[in-house]
């Protein structure tokens, strides 16, 4: 395809070109004073001030390694434990009732995925959390895990649901043609695809389930933003927006190496779809190539009905 049949929308000119300058222009001043506003009153609060030598000079006789030690290894290793433990779960069991909506010929079972899937979506995350906690009497992990892997797996069905109803209707009628039963085919055919389609819509709620994990604190479970609220009770309201950004920047930089991560494991996928290609550089066969070549070599006809080569 030629460089010019490939651009799906015209080329600018002078004039857009100008226009889209003065638009940077305009906005990029507006977000410089925003930026000013909010640094001039953070000054005027104090926000400057020697309120942050709570992180390397804390007050009241506590050494700065305590600080980091409650932040680091306390309150992000509590959140990255749940964090771990949640994740796979909830993909699990998400990907499990996905396959029991659209792969169960049985409409009694389907229909209790699907019911399943709805409540589950529907239910705050803190309302489980507190539900296990206070009504089972389980213990802040437990309460935690569960809380995130319910409300998430419902979340992952639905997203991986979409996927698959997003898929061609030949490749389950393929799978089914080739006499696979209707859950094999979901498995081994249209699950995987629907995985790869569905992928940044997963990382993104992975995102979300690690951001969830902060609502632990309500029921003391030791995690990161639990940590901060016991220090600023500790230290005093004065040192709270130190404390308060760092834990927000260890927020925000687990949360890119998630997008990075997405973003390497989608660059791989992409890689491991060129590595289909033939030895001799054709693109892969289309929908219904492998069963026409398989045809043609057994009957010796193309698909014209002309003798083939």
């Amino acid at each position: 395809m030629s460089a010019a049949s490939s651009v799906l929308y015209d080329i600018p000119g002078p004039k857009a070109k100008r226009r889209d300058v003065v638009y940077n222009i305009v906005f990029t001043a507006f977000f410089v004073a925003l930026l000013g506003y909010l640094v001039y009153e953070f000054y005027q609060r104090g926000i400057f001030d020697d309120r942050w030598e709570v992180l390397w000079d804390p007050p009241r006789n506590q050494e700065p390694a305590d600080v980091w030690h409650a932040l680091i290894v306390r309150g992000l290793g509590a959140t990255m434990i749940a964090t771990a433990i949640s994740a796979p779960l909830a993909l699990a069991l998400g990907g499990a009732l996905s396959v029991l909506r659209r792969g169960l010929r049985n409409r009694l079972g389907s229909a209790s995925a699907t019911i399943v899937t709805e409540i589950f979506r529907g239910l705050p995350v803190l309302l489980m959390m507190v539900l296990a906690r206070l009504g089972f009497g389980w213990s802040g992990l437990a309460s935690v895990v569960f809380g995130l892997v319910v409300y998430n797996m419902a979340v992952v069905a639905e997203i991986l649901r979409a996927g698959l109803a997003a898929l061609p209707a030949g490749q389950r009628e393929a799978g089914l043609s080739i006499g696979l039963s209707t859950m094999r085919t979901t498995v081994l055919i249209e699950m995987p695809q629907a995985v790869r389609i569905m992928l940044p819509a997963l990382v993104s709620q992975l995102v979300v389930l690690l951001k969830d994990s902060s609502l632990g604190y309500i029921i003391a479970y030791p995690e990161l933003l639990r940590q901060i609220r016991q220090m600023r009770d500790y230290f005093g309201d004065r040192y709270m927006i130190p404390v308060f950004l760092v834990g927000a920047m260890i927020y925000i930089v687990i949360n890119v190496m998630v997008s990075r991560l997405a973003i390497w494991l989608e660059g791989r996928m992409r890689s491991s779809g060129e590595m289909a290609r033939t030895t001799s550089g054709n693109p892969p066969m289309h929908e219904g190539g492998a069963e026409t070549a398989r045809w043609t070599a057994n009957t010796g006809y193309g698909t014209g009905g002309t003798p083939g080569p």
